[in-house]
């Protein structure tokens, strides 16, 4: 396998770094977002980036990075919001929250290390397109399993499709480095 544990932990920091910049900015008020919120939120960002990756014009002078590093973002967000329930005011220092994002993370990166081996790495053969897919095909079945109240009969929970978009859109991030 490549180096795909530094390249994982090298996209994470980036995104790291700007959500302690962002809590230093705006503190927790993104702890009051129902679940919907945040998954309509991290929704917006992969219809942009699926627009930008059809659309030949842009008026806009920015790529997928930034919407790529915000579905990351947003679905720690929605972890987090899993696990502590919805505040009616902000509630968590940037120090909590930062040891809550990391402790998401590191589940979620462990959930890819297995995966990655079953799998081989075959995501370093997908389009970044086909990433992106499968981040809006994720949000679709979240949308579903909350229209639902959160039951399932079969399927995984909602915990494991942010995982995924995560795991999706750290993918894409480093395939997007490796083309550069």
């Amino acid at each position: 396998m490549k180096n795909t544990a530094q390249e994982y932990d090298t996209v994470i920091a980036i995104c790291r770094s700007l959500f302690i910049n962002k809590m230093t900015d705006y503190g927790s008020a993104w702890r009051i977002l129902r679940l919907p919120s945040l998954t309509d939120q991290i929704f917006i960002k992969a219809q942009r980036i699926r627009s930008l990756q059809e659309n030949e014009v842009r008026k806009i002078d920015e790529d997928e990075r930034g919407e790529f590093i915000g579905i990351i973002n947003y679905s720690i967000m929605a972890l987090i919001q899993l696990e502590l329930g919805i505040a009616d005011q902000p509630d968590l220092d940037t120090e909590k929250a930062t040891a809550l994002y990391d402790a998401k993370i590191a589940t979620t990166k462990a959930l890819m290390e297995a995966k990655n081996h079953d799998y081989g790495e075959a995501w370093r053969e997908m389009r970044i397109s086909s990433l992106t897919d499968l981040i809006l095909q994720k949000l679709l079945r979240v949308k579903q399993i909350e229209d639902n109240k959160g039951k399932t009969l079969v399927s995984e929970g909602i915990d494991a499709n942010y995982q995924d978009m995560i795991n999706y859109a750290v993918f894409a991030l480093i395939l997007m480095g490796n083309a550069a």
